[in-house]
């Protein structure tokens, strides 16, 4: 065996590390800007008149170009030009995107010309909403690029060494996000007056200095790969035998696992992501308290998510059950909405509610922990970028249909409830009424059971799709359930 001319950059435990937190951090803005306004649904309702529909509508908007291709072309990007280009790219579309989605939301853009121009046609959403939604979907382009991108370069960069567990350290970063935008958002708003353009500018904020964190990510990946070219012992995926042609597409498409991986993670994130949209709301009506309260509250589910998911990474990574997880992990989701959807109605409480919501973040911590490392088991690394791309594709497809049907479901299943709110946010402007009438009053709260038992739908077939791929790995022996660790690589 030919010996390494040199020691590798991704060799030194603390150097891989490093180049690890910097993505990482740029994914924990994306993530706090995804949801900055899901605890501001009921002050941007009163302040913007933003009804279910027209939230549900801004919240699918962050995925309706990716769904309309633009992920599969960002795959082809990442595997075409490289980590570097695509991650740059990706980080400064989110940036883009966000300020748009700032001036969309400002107070300053209610008043002008154009805003009122946006009023005028497709009455039924705000102009405020409109520019949001075209925003947020500039930023989706770039959040989602920069998903696979971050993949692909820890599969790059762990590659025989702890990636499962790196991946969870990437998303329990991430989800950290989640759990401080949750509580930051209010603060901000009531900072600055009920603001809902605060809270966005300071993520907006946030997200540049990601961009500066991947470009200095870059410079690290540069000299790998220099390192790489010139060493014999360079890895398969960077070899030039091993360049990526758009035929080699077909391998994805053809592949059963790949398909059944794609499968159950759509059906799992549409009963997360979109519920988290929700979930603030969802307890305010619920339990009947204030907005920010319920926020606090929610901002616990990505806590045990967070603490578990490097741990379940490492237990993959030198003992496996990956397939297992997966299963695991949606039978918890599928109990967990059961239980919002008919025991906390029956039994409101906030210590049920919490309960609840951590070990929501049980299964959020089994499923991505598992889910993730195993597509490299599937797909060879010369269109790995292409594989993950396509699975968010897909998982885009559920991602964008489903906040808006739960949005069209909730107004459906709740007849009057918007016109009431509406009618009630007018009489508390004039002060007619007191502020907490809108989680107080019965009248004026959503039921919420519809909504929760098609979430706990997806996760009977997630469940499913998750046995499935036990039973195949098992024929064919892909590994899912083998570590990731090469013993002899040290």
């Amino acid at each position: 065996m030919t010996e390494k001319l040199q020691k590798l950059l991704n060799d030194n435990f603390a150097v891989r590390w490093i180049a690890l937190i910097l993505i990482a951090l740029m994914m924990f803005f994306g993530y706090m800007f995804v949801d900055v306004m899901s605890p501001l649904q009921t002050l941007i309702e009163q302040s913007r008149g933003w009804g279910p529909s027209s939230f549900g509508t801004y919240a699918a908007s962050e995925y309706f170009l990716n769904v309309c291709g633009f992920l599969i072309l960002a795959g082809i990007i990442l595997d075409k030009c490289g980590i570097r280009f695509t991650g740059t790219l990706s980080a400064s579309l989110m940036v883009i995107g966000a300020t748009i989605k700032y001036i969309g939301v400002s107070d300053a853009f209610q008043t002008t010309a154009f805003c009122g121009w946006l009023n005028s046609w497709w009455v039924a959403l705000p102009g405020s909403a409109k520019m949001a939604c075209l925003g947020f979907m500039i930023f989706g382009c770039g959040c989602e690029m920069a998903g696979i991108t971050v993949s692909k370069s820890i599969a790059k960069w762990f590659k025989g060494k702890e990636m499962a567990l790196a991946m969870g350290v990437e998303m329990a970063i991430a989800r950290l996000g989640v759990f401080a935008v949750l509580s930051i958002s209010p603060l901000i708003a009531n900072k600055y007056g009920g603001s809902v353009e605060k809270p966005v500018l300071f993520c907006t904020i946030l997200l540049i200095i990601g961009l500066i964190n991947f470009i200095v990510f870059s410079l690290m990946d540069r000299k790998l790969d220099k390192q790489l070219a010139a060493n014999a012992m360079g890895s398969t995926e960077d070899s030039s035998d091993e360049e990526f042609h758009i035929s080699d597409l077909k391998a994805i498409f053809t592949s059963k696992m790949f398909w059944i991986i794609a499968l159950l993670c759509v059906l799992y994130y549409s009963a997360i992501f979109p519920f988290q949209r929700y979930a603030t709301n969802f307890l305010e009506c619920t339990l009947h308290i204030p907005a920010a309260d319920a926020a606090n509250l929610f901002r616990w589910f990505p806590i045990l998510a967070m603490v578990l998911t490097p741990f379940l990474g490492s237990f993959i990574d030198y003992k496996g059950k990956g397939a297992s997880m997966l299963m695991y992990g949606a039978l918890i989701m599928i109990i967990c909405h059961l239980s919002f959807a008919f025991l906390l109605p029956a039994f409101p409480s906030k210590g049920l509610a919490l309960l609840l919501i951590v070990v929501l973040g049980v299964s959020f911590s089994l499923v991505p922990a598992s889910l993730w490392p195993s597509v490299p088991k599937v797909i060879e690394p010369k269109i790995l970028g292409s594989a993950y791309s396509l699975i968010f594709w897909i998982q885009n497809i559920g991602l964008c249909f489903v906040p808006k049907i739960i949005g069209n479901v909730l107004a459906a299943t709740n007849p009057g409830i918007e016109q009431a709110r509406s009618a009630a946010t007018s009489a508390i402007a004039n002060g007619e009424l007191d502020a907490a009438v809108m989680h107080t009053d019965p009248s004026l709260m959503y039921n919420y059971t519809t909504c929760m038992v098609i979430f706990a739908s997806f996760g009977i077939i997630a469940f499913i799709m998750g046995i499935w791929l036990k039973i195949e790995d098992k024929k064919k022996g892909y590994g899912l359930e083998l570590p990731n660790v090469v013993k002899d690589n040290k």
